[in-house]
C-alpha cells in the first residue's frame, strides 16, 4: 500500500468518530432533553466536537460536570457582551505572513492547521479565518524568509487548531523543514490532543520528537484534574521519557475551576504526570464565552490561597493576553 494511502491509525479513527451531534452527547450522559434545542441552535455557529474517550471521563446525569461544561453548547453563547469580540488577542493584526504570528521577542507562532479534536466553547480562535491563514501551502517560503530576516527568532511554536491533529508524516515533514533554519533552537507544540485522545502519543510521534535536533517543549491544556486519567498519564510519561519538556496552561473558567481546591488538586495531578503548571490564563474575551468569565479580584484571591497551599513550582502564573502587548501581562 502506498504510504499516502495508509489506513488511519487508532487516534485518527477516534478523531473521525468524535461526537458532533448534541442529541447523542446528551443521550450518552443521560442529560435532560430540555438542553437540546439550545445546543442545536448554538452549534450551528460553532459546531460541537468531543472525542468519546473524553466523554467517558464525564459523570453521567450531571449537567454541571466540569468536563461537559467545556464542550456543551449553551444558550449563553448567543448573547452579546461588551468587550467580547472575534479576535480578542489580536492574532490577525500580528500576522507577519499568512499563518505566521509574531507578537513576542525571540519567538514566532505558526498556525499549521485549523483542525482540532475537541471544540472548547471558550476557544479564543473559534472565529479565526484558517482558510486565509495557511502558512504551509503557498506561503511557506514567505514564512521561512520572514524568520531568516529576523535572526533574534530562536523559537518556533506550532499551533492551530491543534498541530498534533496532523499525521505523523506531515508533522515530521514540517519539523524537518524548520530544522533547515539554523537560527531556530527550540520547537514548542501547543496541543490538547495528549489529553483528549492520549493514543495520539504513538511510537512514530515519540521517535520524531526524540530524533529532532530541537529542544522540544510541549504545552498541554488541562483545566481540571478529571481530565487526567490513567491513559493520559501513560501518554505524558512517555513524552517525558522522550526528553520532551512538559508544561500546562489552564484557562480560569467560572463553574469549572474557579476555586482553590480544584486548582490545587490540578497542580498536584499534573506534577504526578510529569507536567509543570505554567500559565493560568484569564479568559480571552472571545465572542460567545462571556459566561465563563471570572473577575480579576477573585482570580488574584485564588492565587493568594494557592501560594499558601503549594510549593512555588506548582503555582501557575496568572496572566492575561492583551492585543499589542509585548508579553503576557501578569495579574498577580
Amino acid at each position: 500500500m502506498h504510504p499516502n494511502h495508509a489506513l488511519p491509525s487508532l487516534w485518527q479513527n477516534q478523531v473521525a468518530d468524535a461526537i458532533r451531534n448534541p442529541a447523542e452527547l446528551l443521550d450518552l450522559l443521560a442529560l435532560p432533553a430540555k438542553l437540546l434545542p439550545q445546543a442545536i441552535a448554538v452549534s450551528q455557529q460553532f459546531p460541537l466536537r468531543v472525542p468519546r474517550v473524553y466523554v467517558n471521563r464525564m459523570k453521567k446525569g450531571d449537567q454541571y460536570d466540569p468536563l461537559l461544561l467545556q464542550v456543551l453548547p449553551l444558550a449563553a453563547e448567543a448573547q452579546t457582551s461588551a468587550g467580547f469580540k472575534t479576535d480578542p488577542v489580536g492574532d490577525l493584526t500580528a500576522q507577519s505572513t499568512p499563518g505566521l504570528i509574531h507578537k513576542y521577542h525571540g519567538r514566532v507562532l505558526l498556525v499549521v492547521t485549523g483542525a482540532c479534536a475537541i471544540h472548547c466553547r471558550y476557544c479564543f480562535r473559534r472565529h479565526f479565518p484558517y482558510s486565509q491563514s495557511n502558512p504551509l501551502a503557498n506561503n511557506w517560503q514567505k514564512a521561512q524568509q520572514y524568520i531568516e530576516s529576523n535572526p533574534d527568532i530562536k523559537e518556533i511554536i506550532l499551533s492551530g487548531g491543534d498541530p498534533l491533529s496532523l499525521s505523523d508524516n506531515r508533522l515530521a515533514q514540517i519539523i524537518r523543514q524548520l530544522e533547515q533554519i539554523p537560527q531556530l533552537k527550540t520547537l514548542r507544540l501547543h496541543t490538547r490532543l495528549p489529553v483528549v485522545i492520549p493514543e495520539r502519543i504513538n511510537p512514530a510521534l515519540l521517535t520524531c520528537l526524540q530524533d529532532s535536533r530541537f529542544k522540544i517543549v510541549m504545552v498541554i491544556h488541562v483545566n481540571h484534574s478529571n481530565e487526567l486519567d490513567k491513559m493520559v498519564k501513560t501518554a505524558l510519561t512517555a513524552l517525558h521519557a522522550a526528553k520532551v519538556t512538559l508544561l500546562n496552561q489552564s484557562v480560569l473558567l467560572k463553574g469549572i475551576n474557579d476555586n482553590v481546591t480544584t486548582l490545587k488538586i490540578l497542580s498536584e495531578a499534573l506534577f504526578n504526570c510529569q507536567v509543570l503548571p505554567y500559565y493560568l490564563h484569564q479568559l480571552d474575551k472571545v465572542s460567545g464565552a462571556a459566561h465563563f468569565e471570572v473577575s480579576d479580584t477573585h482570580a488574584c484571591q485564588l492565587l493568594t490561597n494557592l501560594q499558601q497551599q503549594l510549593p512555588g513550582y506548582l503555582v501557575p502564573k496568572l496572566v492575561r493576553e492583551q492585543a499589542g502587548a509585548l508579553s503576557k501581562l501578569p495579574l498577580y
